[in-house]
Order: structure tokens, then C-alpha cells, then sequence
């Protein structure tokens, strides 16, 4: 199934399904089947298997029209899982970060391809599709990443790789908006990224549950990778083309680290980390090396107020966000201190 959250014309949170491309309130549905069923995402996957039964249920009933249900008017779309527990996000993809560790020169760090590493973002600033608030700071260098994302349906600890796939309820498109320039700074102290990155995290249209993405599996004994063309488009202009199946960690290789030690619970978010190309700081670095190889000059591309943005996986739907700049008090780059 895919799942979406959205607020209706009473500014009241649904959870919802698209069938035909038109989104299906999941609680008028079962209005009319005479059962009931949680009425937001956070809720729904408290009880996950028996939910996701009832759900299927139910959206057989209204494909077949056994009820008469009308499609939902979408006052605004959320993030799927819009009020998550936590949002962590990996770093899967080795050919991102050897692209931006030769861009920096340096050289590639073996640790990579020993374990898989991840960091927390602010689950609190997740948004979905549509306008995404930055202030002036955040426009100095602003960045996107092209990332896909999972959602842990149920609650699991020291889950191992083998298992893993269990505790993944749906799959959704995910960008890991960058302020490059607050990014590097606070970075140079070995900690973060913070600042840089807890402004804002897109995650959507929809929460795709597996079985809708079995056709592009490919199973191996490192967990399931998905044939799944990654791309990105900046004010309507293709930028970034990658391929899901090129991650190095698959997710369950990641839950497994992530679960070593500590719960995990439904509703947690964990990302993959950028694909290859899927970046500006790793396409702009590769230009510059380019230009100076042909003693070209380069002026580097970054996102700015009014640009649209438009993540697309293949089955995963498309994520399209517009930069939107407002007013902040202060400016922290102004107020750093001169030593």
C-alpha cells in the first residue's frame, strides 16, 4: 500500500491511502465498513501487522467499490510518518563518499566498508512535500540530498541483518536538507553536523510498504536491495541520476548497527545516506576539479529562495519542496566571534 498523511479542510490530521492516484481518508473508509482504526501514522503503527491487514481490507473494498467512499480533498500533503520518534540517517552510499572525500583530498576512509555508521537528525522539523522555511543563515550554500528512507514498524533491540527486514514497514523518498557553510564550520570542531542540518528534513509523497517494490528486489545475504532509479531536479532541470541498488550498506545492514544495544520503535525514521551525484557539495566539488584540470573557471549551484525541488524514486513517488525564505530574529553567523 501507499500510505500518506495530510491535513483535510478542517486543518484535521488524516491518515490516508492512494489508489488511482486520488488519497482515500483511511477513517471515513472504515466509517462505512462500520470498524474502526487509528487515524494517524504514529498511531497506526503502534499495532502495525493488524493495522496494515485492516487497511488492505479496506482498500480492497473501495477499489471494488463494495463502499461508497469519496476520494479526500487534500488541504495540505505532511510527511507520512509526520511526527516521528526519532530520525537517524546513515551513510550508505560508497561511491558519495568517495566522490567527496577525492573532491576534499583526501583519501578514502577504510572505516567506510567496515561497519555502517549513522547520525541523529531533528525529528522534530520534519515537513512533506510542499513550501520548506529556511532563514538567511540556511541560504548560504543551501543544499539538497537525494536519499530514500525507511520507517521500523515494529519495536525490536540487537536486531541482526538476517532478521531485519521484518521491522521495515514502508519505504519513502527523504531529503536531508544541508546549510553547507553552518555544516563545515561546526564540523571543523568534530561534531555535528547540528546547525547545518536540523532545520529541516523532507520525507515523502507516500510510505510504501514492501510487497509494493518486490519486483525491484535483490535479495543477497547482506539483506534486500532495490533496483530503484534515484533522481533529482532543480527548478525543473535534471541534476542528479543514481540507482537505489548501488547502496554498500543495505537497511536491515544498518538496523542492525542502529538496533546494537538500544530499541527501536515504530515510528522511528532511518535514512541512507546520499546517492551518488545526489548533492550539490559533491557535484559542485567534482566540478571545480574538472574546471582546474582545464584551467576552466566554475561557479558552484546551491538553492535559493523560490527554487522548487523535485526528489523522484522509482516506485516511491516524487518529493517536491519550495524553498521558502522568512524572517529570523538574529543571524548566528553574525554573531560569531572574532579571535
Amino acid at each position: 500500500m501507499k500510505f500518506v498523511s495530510f491535513l483535510n479542510m478542517l486543518n484535521e490530521e488524516r491518515l490516508g491511502f492512494v489508489s488511482d492516484q486520488k488519497v482515500y481518508d483511511l477513517r471515513d473508509a472504515v466509517k462505512a465498513m462500520k470498524m474502526t482504526i487509528p487515524s494517524t501514522m504514529h498511531d497506526f503503527l503502534k499495532d502495525s501487522e493488524s493495522n496494515l491487514i485492516l487497511a488492505r481490507r479496506i482498500e480492497k473494498a473501495v477499489q471494488e467499490k463494495e463502499v461508497s467512499v469519496e476520494s479526500s480533498v487534500v488541504k495540505k500533503m505532511l510527511a507520512p510518518i509526520s511526527h516521528p520518534n526519532s530520525c537517524r540517517d546513515a551513510y550508505a552510499f560508497r561511491n558519495h563518499v568517495e566522490a567527496m572525500r577525492r573532491n576534499r583530498g583526501v583519501e578514502m576512509i577504510p572505516e567506510f566498508d567496515q561497519f555502517p555508521v549513522f547520525y541523529f537528525t531533528n525529528h522534530n522539523t520534519i515537513v512533506g512535500e510542499g513550501d520548506v522555511p529556511v532563514h538567511e543563515d540556511h541560504l548560504h550554500q543551501l543544499d539538497f540530498e537525494l536519499e530514500a528512507a525507511i520507517v521500523i514498524g515494529k519495536t525490536g533491540k540487537n536486531v541482526e541483518a538476517k532478521d531485519a527486514d521484518k521491522y521495515i514497514f514502508g519505504y519513502a523518498i527523504m531529503n536531508d536538507f544541508s546549510a553547507r557553510l553552518l555544516q563545515m564550520e561546526e564540523m571543523k570542531l568534530n561534531l555535528g553536523p547540528a546547525k547545518g542540518k536540523d532545520f529541516a528534513t523532507a520525507i515523502g509523497p507516500w510510505l510504501v510498504t514492501p510487497d509494493e517494490l518486490e519486483n525491484y528486489r535483490i535479495q543477497s545475504e547482506k539483506g534486500n536491495r532495490y533496483d530503484l532509479q534515484m533522481i533529482a531536479r532543480h527548478n525543473g532541470k535534471l541534476i542528479s541520476d543514481g540507482n537505489m541498488k548501488s547502496m554498500d550498506w543495505t537497511f536491515e545492514e544498518i538496523l542492525e548497527r542502529v538496533s546494537y544495544g538500544t530499541e527501536i520503535y515504530p515510528g522511528d525514521v532511518v535514512g541512507s545516506g546520499t546517492v551518488g551525484t545526489g548533492c550539490y557539495a559533491e557535484l559542485n566539488g567534482t566540478a571545480v576539479l574538472k574546471a582546474k584540470e582545464h584551467g576552466d573557471s566554475f561557479t558552484p549551484s546551491w538553492l535559493e529562495d523560490g527554487d522548487v525541488i523535485e526528489l523522484e524514486i522509482t516506485g516511491l513517488g516524487c518529493l517536491r519542496n519550495t524553498i521558502v525564505k522568512m524572517e529570523a530574529p538574529y543571524s548566528i553567523l553574525a554573531k560569531k566571534k572574532n579571535i
